[in-house]
């Protein structure tokens, strides 16, 4: 029989930048709150100090940030066909394995989705006509716009200490800024980090084309900051070691340096770290959850009862824990019906490697979002007419902070594996060598899916995710005409070698060192019978269980997620704290 504590307000699964915004809204309106992570506890000044977040081979190499897939993994397969098999490896599921979950170990890159992403059917309907669609694609609308979520962004952005430069004040268009971006209530809270000659070279030949190049909004913040919560951030010191680690200068927009720390001052907040989520539990009718079941680290079972239920984990882990709570129904790939599940989409993504004569690039400095990027060619800021796709990609250039260890195999094609060659090209590329990168959008299709794995187990005996994907049409066709204009900026920058790359000219692999951007599968809308979630993210079938994360996403945008991610979590925290608290129902009709 497991063990009973006492009941709270709300049980948060997850302590990363969802579960940890929800947390402080909640706590701040009153409510007691227990959130249940995973991981174990991670502190700023203990565990990432410069003198040890700077291990390129603890952290970027071992992944010691990550969930191990020893622990947790999913199967895969590219069709139904296929028997599905674990992936023991990382890349496609990149998991937080901490306080802070996924927004610890981030790059940084804090976008805002445009307009059309959210309104991707009606938008395209609208402008094209219906025949635009690839078929078998799942193209649907979100149930919430661009304007809906624009305070939520720019609350997020403030939280985070985003550094950028708005392209679109209150509608009118800033050049140097990204002039394709939805309309802006305000300025970024602190302005764009420096740039470097890779971003000075990229934005030269950019514009020269014709594009409209700007410095990626970024999750470290240019200068000294104290965000909304009263935490005081340093300016970021461009030491490079920015994704897969955490940030000791307290620079990185984090969980942890942002949101935590005020959380853990809260009474009526609590954490229970190293502690695995089974399920949410439901009341004998089925249509309310009376909290969750977990075990924690002494392997001891535990339950967590609730008022509320918040699944804040990442977008996999939603998905697998709304199947083994059986809360929606199951998405099947033979009739199209259920939606848990169903819609899920990756990130399309081409683009060219390039390597230049004698640049002196000196990419060791750098910050994970330290990037300039054109978006020319994203969503549908270009016209569609007479192409067979619809969507596109953020292309961009990244100085990142090119490290030793991980750089050593960005040669260029045919250099040797070893030897006095290979030390040679090296080198050479370590000042030379780098990417143009095509960050594209990615929509779901009939044959993509998430379900239970009918063989292969966890250690608890409970089935793994399985993944059934691959690319689709409509992705390989946008990934093309990106792969083209990446070529062209690369030769108009000057680069000796421009080699074209393209994720979509294989299989997709959980091994692929694409992205690891997944979405969807537990999706939000206004029809029950496409969506697992409502317009404010709450289950339509049990109404005191809220879904936050990626896991939403009806499709992939041309960007990272987690600006996105932020404010639709606080989007949803508004409605439970003004209406649900008093409702105590469905926010929406079913």
């Amino acid at each position: 029989m497991a063990n009973v504590h006492p009941k709270v307000d709300a049980v948060i699964v997850g302590l990363g930048w969802c579960g940890s915004l929800m947390a402080e809204e909640l706590t701040r309106a009153g409510l007691n709150v227990v959130a249940i992570e995973r991981g174990p506890w991670v502190e700023t000044a203990v565990d990432f100090p410069p003198s040890v977040d700077m291990d390129e081979l603890r952290w970027d190499t071992r992944r010691a940030m990550l969930l191990p897939p020893a622990i947790e993994t999913i199967t895969f397969r590219n069709d139904p066909t296929q028997k599905a098999l674990p992936a023991r490896d990382w890349h496609f599921n990149e998991w937080g394995y901490n306080v802070g979950g996924s927004g610890t170990h981030w790059a940084g890159m804090a976008w805002r989705f445009l307009p059309f992403d959210f309104q991707p059917y009606s938008m395209t309907v609208e402008r094209y006509g219906a025949a635009q669609f690839v078929d078998g694609l799942i193209v649907q609308d979100w149930g919430v716009t661009y304007d809906d979520l624009e305070p939520f962004y720019d609350r997020f952005e403030k939280i985070a200490g985003v550094s950028g430069k708005a392209g679109n004040l209150r509608g009118e268009k800033i050049p140097g800024g990204n002039i394709f971006e939805g309309a802006r209530s305000d300025e970024y809270p602190l302005p764009p980090l420096k740039t470097t000659r890779l971003t000075d070279l990229f934005c030269e030949a950019s514009a020269s084309l014709g594009y409209h190049p700007f410095m990626v909004p970024a999750g470290q913040t240019s200068a000294a900051y104290t965000n909304p919560l009263g935490v005081r951030m340093g300016p970021c010191t461009y030491c490079g070691y920015c994704m897969y680690y955490g940030c000791g200068n307290w620079s990185k927009s984090t969980p942890n340096n942002c949101v935590v720390p005020v959380l853990m001052q809260r009474k009526n907040f609590s954490v229970l770290t190293e502690s695995t989520v089974l399920r949410a539990n439901l009341a004998p009718d089925g249509k309310t959850a009376t909290g969750v079941t977990y075990v924690d680290k002494d392997n001891k079972t535990w339950e967590q009862p609730a008022d509320i239920v918040v699944f804040s984990a990442f977008q996999m882990q939603n998905v697998r824990l709304m199947l083994l709570s059986k809360i929606g129904k199951p998405y099947d790939h033979a009739t199209g019906e259920g939606v848990v599940g169903r819609a899920y989409s990756f990130q399309t993504v081409s683009g060219a490697n390039i390597f230049f004569e004698n640049e002196y690039l000196n990419q060791f400095i750098g910050a994970g979002a330290l990037s300039a990027q054109i978006d020319d060619f994203n969503g549908d800021n270009f016209d569609h007419t007479g192409m067979d796709f619809i969507g596109g990609a953020g292309i961009l250039v990244v100085s990142r902070g090119a490290r030793p260890i991980g750089n050593a195999d960005f040669l260029p094609p045919g250099t040797p594996r070893w030897g006095s060659e290979w030390k040679k090209a090296y080198t050479h590329s370590f000042q030379n060598g780098t990417f143009i990168f095509g960050q594209g959008t990615s929509f779901a299709h009939k044959d993509a899916y998430l379900d239970l794995d009918p063989e292969y187990k966890d250690i608890h005996g409970l089935p793994l995710l399985r993944l059934t994907y691959d690319y689709n049409e409509n992705d390989r066709r946008s990934a093309k005409l990106i792969e083209d204009k990446s070529v062209e900026i690369g030769k108009k920058m000057g680069a000796k070698l421009v080699v074209a790359t393209n994720a979509t000219n294989q299989h997709a692999s959980p091994y692929q060192l694409a992205s690891d951007h997944t979405n969807g599968g537990a999706v939000m809308g206004l029809d029950p019978k496409t969506s697992a979630l409502n317009r404010f993210q709450q289950s339509w079938d049990v109404h005191n269980v809220f879904v936050l994360g990626a896991s939403s996403f009806p499709n992939n945008a041309g960007y990272n997620p987690t600006g996105t991610v932020g404010a639709l979590t606080l989007w949803t925290a508004k409605a439970i704290i003004e209406t649900y608290l008093d409702k105590r129902g469905p926010l929406v009709a079913n």
